[in-house]
């Protein structure tokens, strides 16, 4: 078929993963940047490159996007459905950044698959929604909780006879590798998704066969996400790093590390697409529980897991009201 159709269904991706570049670029760097470890632009600097180099790194996510959330058709019905997946995830992400809410561009862009798929003649892979998606978005949250909050608790011991102020500095210095380490595996997560949903466009178009990600397209991918990550996010990175708690350098470096760990291990060990949003954000929730229970901000903490709840719905409808809209005048 056309090669134009194509081209302008990469496009619209790349724009897509710029938009979770700023949307999500928070995720890595709110928390050094709010206990001062790192001056906000020098933190978008480093987030910029770790994660271009994160992107780098792996395509296992990527397959898993492209092949097992839904059975596109070939052709224009299939690039139709994957326009309409990214322009919903696209108005989702917008949204949420205008409110300052840390939502996931993952979830967003994996509710637009299922939505285009579930108003055209494509096939949902349940089974896979099922495991790749929905047990990973829920399970994820709460080890990066009870992880925040056992390192947190083994760090409180661990300094226990520390001079407060030495340990503050020594742990401003420790948040730069937890937070290169952060945006190194939302690099890793995130990129792949928009790498998966171009690949799928590629395939459907009958421009490439199988899911092996092209080496071009990993390094588009990652450039427009640097690009993106580099443009900054000030809204959510006021929200994550300042309103569900006051976070000093340890909680910091403890939200981080517990965070960045549950990336690299459901990247590599599972292959499963999770959200670096809902994973930083619980994890911050987990190291302020710490504290005590009351200097979480739960209010804020209820706005932002509502956000989540909403995410894959509100994507979906408006990925199936395009799709349902578009494809009786295509076709």
């Amino acid at each position: 078929m056309d090669l134009l159709p194509v081209i302008a269904i990469i496009v619209i991706a790349l724009a897509f993963d710029y938009t979770n570049g700023f949307h999500d670029a928070a995720n890595a760097i709110a928390t050094s940047v709010s206990t001062r470890a790192l001056t906000p632009r020098a933190a978008l600097i480093m987030a910029a490159i770790a994660n271009l180099a994160g992107a780098l790194l792996g395509t296992d996510v990527a397959k898993t996007v492209g092949e097992g959330i839904v059975s596109a058709p070939s052709g224009g019905e299939g690039l139709l459905l994957v326009f309409s997946a990214l322009f919903g995830a696209i108005v989702w992400n917008l949204i949420t950044w205008y409110f300052g809410l840390p939502s996931s561009s993952s979830h967003a862009l994996i509710g637009g698959l299922v939505g285009a798929a579930l108003s055209s003649d494509a096939v949902v892979k349940w089974d896979g929604v099922v495991d790749k998606v929905v047990i990973p978005m829920i399970f994820s949250p709460i080890v990066g909780f009870g992880l925040g909050y056992l390192l947190m608790l083994a760090i409180l011991w661990l300094f226990r006879r520390a001079h407060p102020a030495k340990m503050s500095r020594g742990f401003r210095y420790a948040q730069t590798a937890s937070a290169g380490a952060m945006a190194l595996g939302h690099g890793l997560q995130d990129a792949q998704k928009t790498m998966g949903v171009i690949v799928l466009a590629l395939v459907v178009g009958g421009y490439h066969e199988g899911f092996e990600v092209p080496l071009w397209v990993i390094g588009a991918v990652a450039l427009a996400l640097a690009a993106g990550t580099y443009a900054g996010g000030w809204r959510i990175m006021r929200t994550l790093g300042r309103r569900i708690i006051h976070l000093d350098p340890p909680r910091g470096f403890a939200a981080e590390t517990a965070a960045a760990a549950v990336l690299y291990t459901t990247a590599y060990a599972f292959h499963v697409p999770i959200s670096t949003t809902h994973t930083i954000t619980a994890s911050v929730m987990g190291v302020g529980a710490t504290k005590r229970l009351s200097a979480v901000r739960w209010g804020v903490a209820t706005n932002i897991v509502t956000a989540w709840v909403l995410t894959i719905p509100a994507a979906a409808l408006v990925a199936a009201a395009l799709e349902s809209i578009l494809h009786p005048i295509m076709f």
